[in-house]
């Protein structure tokens, strides 16, 4: 069972969130940082999972999506920036603040990824495990793929955001619709083979990431034709200081199946989660028994 939550963010923006307590002795607190556009209850299988193995696990909504969105998206202000800075960052926050002195750790997918390094409370974290993070640049992405995100960035978004004053991605059965300003930085950041980290604009973000120190793992399909293992690593080698490792899967050899960009977190795919989980208990083994409570 969940229990739902309000978080509310620095500037005081309410955020929709559900708790999924431990089931037996808490082995950690776990926070899900969703994919772009895509809402909590997509996660709520993994949750329920990480739940049943001893994990409190916190997902939510970024504002301006699903159950965090307020009135009308047209006019609405909001930001890949802040969705890290200000959202990501009070769900961190949140789950310091529960009673609990067990290690926080996060599990990311795609943008998830991207946010942890823009975290200004990252230090609170003490491992991530994403899958399907990537650079967003097309040119790594197989050559049909290409053409169908050229014509995403170059013709179908921007029709869509003159006619409804935001990314109407509904529309082309991508996930939920996206505020202006979302859409804005990801179409500027994918014309880059490093995505923001190329951005003269965006210098401030190497140093925020080359902060970050916590390990990482980063899992990509070979069928995710968004984020295939090459553009995790371009965009992975920003996390110059953490310890990172990348895991690649075939989904034919695996006996899996499709995975893709989404599949990480369907039924079908419970076979990648005991690994995630398993990953941070050795995590929780090393961790010192010095570490204060946060």
């Amino acid at each position: 069972m969940s229990e739902a939550l309000t978080i509310h963010a620095s500037d005081g923006y309410p955020l929709a969130a559900l708790r999924f307590p431990a089931q037996g002795p808490e082995r950690a607190r776990l926070i899900v940082a969703g994919a772009t556009g895509v809402p909590q209850g997509f996660y709520r299988r993994f949750a329920e999972f990480a739940a049943s193995r001893g994990y409190t696990v916190l997902t939510f909504d970024y504002r301006g999506i699903a159950q965090s969105k307020s009135g009308k998206l047209r006019g609405f202000r909001a930001s890949f920036l802040d969705w890290a800075r200000l959202d990501l960052a009070a769900v961190v926050d949140a789950a310091a603040a529960l009673p609990s002195t067990a290690p926080i750790y996060m599990v990311g997918h795609s943008f998830g990824g991207h946010a942890f390094g823009l975290l200004p409370n990252h230090a609170k974290v003490d491992g991530l495990y994403v899958f399907g993070t990537g650079a967003g640049w097309h040119g790594w992405m197989p050559p049909l793929e290409r053409i169908r995100v050229w014509f995403m960035w170059h013709v179908a978004g921007p029709l869509l955001v003159k006619w409804k004053g935001f990314l109407a991605w509904k529309k082309l059965g991508m996930g939920e619709d996206l505020p202006l300003g979302v859409y804005t930085q990801w179409k500027r950041w994918c014309n880059y083979p490093h995505y923001f980290f190329d951005d003269p604009e965006m210098g401030q973000v190497a140093r925020d990431f080359a902060q970050v120190t916590a390990p990482i793992m980063a899992v990509n399909a070979a069928d995710d034709l968004w984020a295939p293992p090459d553009s995790r690593n371009a965009f992975m080698t920003g996390y110059r200081n953490a310890p990172w490792s990348g895991v690649d899967i075939d989904p034919k050899r695996s006996g899996i199946g499709a995975i893709g960009h989404m599949g990480y977190f369907r039924p079908h795919a419970q076979a990648l989660w005991e690994p995630a989980l398993a990953w941070f208990e050795g995590l929780g083994a090393r961790r010192p028994a010095s570490r204060p409570a946060l």
